[in-house]
């Protein structure tokens, strides 16, 4: 069986299902800051996706959507909390549990970094997203890069160069803009990152952010992508935090 029919059909086995409540919600620009943030009982909540599980077809695949939602960016909220309930960390946001996590326990590591970067990915990428920026943010990405396809290029770099699990980015760090990769579910928020700084676009290269539609095509994802960016959220990022 191939291993691409075997998680198929394991999916059907646990009895996957469709929450469809949370493909029909639209969310603001204030998600990703109410996400980093727990409910009035201290516990952190999965948000709901800004758009349908649908909606980035044929680029990304509804069922990779619903599960990458609905099974891992659940679990991490899961694991999250069970990992800081009853402890000091209870109630904190997310960004100071990131920005001190090598203090803690190495669960929030992993599901403290797994809901913040999962909740940034959804928020930037949309339906009919992709081109190119514009504005103060394409000024800086050719200053920085020469062009934008050389930004891409460097960003491909990056997210192929990834060994085994991680994510690319690029952020602001000291005022410029940096590509980077980081490991499993770290980000460049953590006091542990080897290349620190304010994330404003994150690429998910983890084998289920792709392997049901792609298979071992880490490149054609990557390439694919770009059909999905939402660069008005990424300038609005790029803005904020320069």
């Amino acid at each position: 069986m191939k291993r691409r029919d075997f998680i198929l059909n394991s999916l059907l086995l646990t009895g996957l299902t469709t929450f469809s409540s949370f493909s029909k919600v639209n969310v603001n620009n204030n998600l990703l800051d109410k996400t980093m943030r727990s409910t009035m009982n201290g516990k952190f909540e999965l948000p709901p996706l800004p758009y349908p599980y649908d909606a980035l077809e044929p680029y990304i695949d509804k069922w990779t959507m619903e599960l990458h939602h609905t099974k891992h960016h659940q679990a991490y909220v899961n694991n999250l909390n069970k990992a800081i309930e009853g402890t000091e960390m209870a109630g904190k946001s997310l960004e100071d549990l990131l920005k001190n996590v090598s203090k803690a326990p190495v669960a929030v590591r992993n599901n403290g970094g797994g809901h913040w970067n999962h909740t940034f990915f959804w928020n930037i990428m949309k339906p009919n997203g992709g081109g190119a920026p514009s504005g103060e943010l394409a000024n800086a990405i050719n200053s920085t890069f020469g062009s934008f396809e050389n930004f891409k290029k460097t960003f491909f770099d990056a997210a192929m160069g990834r060994f085994g699990s991680g994510w690319a980015w690029l952020l602001l760090s000291n005022g410029k803009l940096v590509v980077a990769s980081t490991p499993n579910q770290d980000n460049p928020l953590m006091d542990i990152a080897e290349v620190k700084g304010i994330p404003i676009l994150g690429l998910d290269v983890w084998e289920h952010a792709y392997y049901l539609k792609y298979q071992n095509r880490r490149n054609e994802y990557i390439e694919n992508w770009w059909n999905v960016v939402n660069w008005d959220e990424v300038s609005r990022l790029f803005l904020q935090n320069k």
